[in-house]
């Protein structure tokens, strides 16, 4: 079988298998990345990718959003800055997935900033009512110092939700902690244009996202 169906193969079954775990909160320390990926960090191969979409990946074709960032500025799916962007939705307060994909998405781009690339964390809330712009001031950083939060109406996030494949689902209020949502959790590559790359699992190793995203950066030259 191919490399890249082997690949997608073990995206879906560890998707499938990683929805809804709950975990305790990480935030995002530098230190403890280089701690725990010190070897990997050093020297991490760059996985050279099957340009063409593999069979099974959603049907995204550069799927665009106009959303707004934690600044208050208009964010679409291009990167202003041309840089590759890792984009999760997810909420500040959530302590299920978001807390293994978000930590595991700022070691990557720690990674990646130490393989000479510089890439955009993002994350589009699927809780606009908590994740206001004034409240992602607050929590984006907590995740990584570059992380980009973004919000917006009901109707242009439903949008952001319909291009990306994205389901989220209101579950309960919990007495300390608000309201609770399943939701999606793949993470999602996009290269400065906004154009689908690939997906991660969201327990997919910091050090395996290097390395694939790597290979999609070298591609492109």
């Amino acid at each position: 079988m191919a490399r890249s169906n082997l690949f997608m193969m073990s995206v879906l079954l560890a998707g499938g298998l990683a929805f809804g775990a709950g975990v305790t909160f990480v935030s995002h320390d530098p230190t403890a990345v280089k701690q725990d990926n010190t070897a990997s960090a050093q020297a991490p191969a760059a996985f050279i990718p099957a340009l063409d979409n593999t069979l099974g990946f959603p049907d995204i074709k550069n799927g665009d959003f106009e959303l707004v960032t934690q600044f208050g500025d208009t964010r679409t799916s291009k990167n202003p800055d041309g840089q590759y962007q890792l984009l999760f939705f997810g909420y500040a307060k959530c302590k299920a997935i978001c807390s293994v994909a978000l930590p595991n998405i700022a070691q990557a781009t720690d990674l990646l900033d130490g393989m000479g690339h510089t890439i955009t964390p993002l994350m589009i809330t699927v809780d606009p009512e908590r994740d206001t712009p004034k409240a992602l001031r607050d929590e984006a950083p907590k995740m990584h110092p570059r992380m980009v939060g973004l919000t917006g109406s009901e109707e242009a996030l439903s949008k952001a939700y319909k291009t990306f494949q994205v389901q989220k689902k209101f579950v309960y209020d919990h007495p300390d902690e608000g309201p609770i949502y399943t939701h999606g959790s793949f993470v999602y590559l996009l290269d400065g244009a906004g154009n689908f790359k690939t997906l991660f699992p969201p327990i997919t190793s910091p050090v395996r996202i290097a390395e694939i995203t790597a290979g999609y950066i070298a591609e492109d030259g």
